[in-house]
């Protein structure tokens, strides 16, 4: 197991790891498989989706926000739409491996 660490000052962001997933396949020497991304965090999730318009970001953060706001919940720490927002999009994805490279959609 490889861990990837991501850092962020945003409170709500979401944050492309393709690039270091994609290191750590090539570093792994796997040739056909699966790769599981996994987000131990109780506040923060993972997700599929595509990179080349930076508005399907926004949207998505954006869309969640609205489904789910910041403010009243009985869970009064003030993070009780992260846990919601984050059971939502989920804790993991499994992507294929094949010819030691992820399989992508383009």
């Amino acid at each position: 197991m490889t861990s990837v660490k991501v850092k962020t000052t945003a409170r709500e962001r979401m944050i492309d790891v393709t690039k270091q997933i994609r290191a750590e396949v090539k570093r792994s020497g796997v040739i056909r498989g699966t790769c599981t991304v996994f987000c131990p965090h109780t506040t923060a999730g993972v997700t599929l989706q595509e990179n080349s318009d930076p508005d399907v970001k926004a949207d998505m953060v954006d869309l969640l926000a609205r489904l789910i706001p910041r403010d009243g919940h009985r869970h009064d720490e003030g993070n009780s739409d992260a846990h919601i927002k984050s059971s939502l999009i989920g804790h993991s994805v499994t992507l294929f491996v094949e010819n030691r490279k992820l399989v992508l959609g383009s």
